[in-house]
């Protein structure tokens, strides 16, 4: 088992890491305070091919995997979390395109998703609903050969400047198989949304309400088959959920190595933090975590990438015990920092709110833990 970068994988990260470090951490801050989306940046991603990182070339992609786009997303979080996760979302739904899109659809959206003339949104959640994703309620109703989507999607990122919605919206019966999957253009009839929400992080990426009132669709516009909807949006997290903890651990690296800087520089009682044991200790502890968490979010990434059959449930582990990690380490280096790290200036403050809510998105850590335990009581 070798667990070390091919020279293309790490050309990518590298680039990755360049483009970070040159434009966007430089303005991470300023977006947080200004609750900036910055589209031209992200485009500016996306012409290095990052808008469809998974997406067949034949479509404009760069056909990568699931472990690149892993490497690509951490070192992206190092200069912001909130756009890389913004990021990981767009190429969330270029990826459902890709896989189960009809032709028309493939042709009509995926060029320009990956050169980032449109910018896509994930619409799952519903007020009512959250982790109980399946009890959705809002509906397609079948209308000769179109369909009009009535109800309302929460905590949808990007939402209001975003350019195309894959929207769940049950076509049957309650339950998983009543659900299928749309694409809707920003332009539709009776989309509308709702104000930018205040919130504690992410405040790079807006995050609004979808209000879908008889939004009226062509049939077409159904991505796969009828009822796959909801089939379609579990796969699309499994991968989403190695996406987030990308962030986490991209973010987490970020205030470590910002805590390393400082603890090298900062002197208390006539000696650099560092040269304290004490310390020196919880950097060790932090170094290990982030290890730890690398390791293991490779593993997931590579079992999704070879369709392995616990590829869901290394997955699920994967995004609670990453992001919960990362959370924690970005915690520790704010309090390595004292008082400095609770100041907007020095970035650590921004890191820790924006991560939090990773433990909570695509699919809380509590629902984590459910998923593994019923695949370990499965296999007893």
């Amino acid at each position: 088992m070798d667990f070390s970068l091919t020279e293309e994988q790490t050309a990518i990260r590298e680039m990755a890491e360049g483009f970070a470090q040159d434009e966007v951490a430089p303005k991470a801050i300023e977006w947080d305070q200004a609750k900036h989306f910055p589209v031209d940046v992200l485009k500016g991603a996306m012409a290095l091919g990052l808008g469809g990182i998974m997406v067949s070339e034949a479509h404009g992609g760069s056909g990568l995997g699931r472990v690149e786009a892993v490497l690509v997303y951490e070192a992206l979080a190092k200069g912001c979390a909130a756009f890389s996760a913004y990021l990981s979302i767009h190429n969330m739904v270029a990826s459902m395109i890709d896989k189960h899109g009809s032709e028309a659809q493939k042709s009509a959206y995926l060029p320009r998703l990956c050169t980032g003339e449109l910018l896509a949104s994930y619409c799952l959640t519903e007020p009512s609903c959250g982790s109980d994703a399946a009890a959705l309620t809002t509906r397609a109703e079948r209308d000769g050969h179109e369909y009009l989507l009535t109800g309302q999607k929460m905590f949808i990122s990007g939402a209001g400047a975003t350019d195309l919605y894959v929207v769940m919206a049950r076509t049957g019966g309650p339950g998983a198989k009543g659900v299928s999957a749309f694409l809707v253009e920003k332009d539709a009839g009776g989309l509308s949304f709702g104000a930018n929400e205040k919130k504690m992080g992410w405040n790079a990426q807006p995050t609004r309400t979808v209000m879908l009132d008889k939004v009226r669709v062509k049939a077409d516009a159904m991505l796969g088959p009828e009822g796959a909807g909801f089939k379609l949006a579990m796969e699309a997290l499994d991968g989403g959920r190695t996406s987030i903890a990308a962030c986490s651990l991209g973010g987490a690296q970020s205030a470590f190595e910002k805590a390393v800087a400082y603890t090298n520089e900062r002197k208390a009682f006539g000696q650099k933090l560092n040269e304290f044991q004490a310390l020196q200790f919880t950097l060790a502890e932090l170094a290990i975590d982030l290890e730890v968490s690398r390791t293991f979010l490779w593993r997931a990434a590579a079992a999704l990438d070879a369709k392995l059959p616990e590829a869901t449930q290394l997955c699920a582990m994967a995004k609670k015990h990453v992001t919960d990690a990362g959370f924690e380490v970005a915690n520790r280096a704010l309090q390595l920092h004292g008082g400095y790290g609770y100041l907007a200036d020095y970035g650590i403050e921004k890191i820790v709110r924006d991560l939090r809510v990773h433990q909570i998105l695509e699919g809380t850590n509590e629902i984590m833990r459910l998923i593994v335990a019923r695949a370990v009581i499965a296999q007893a």
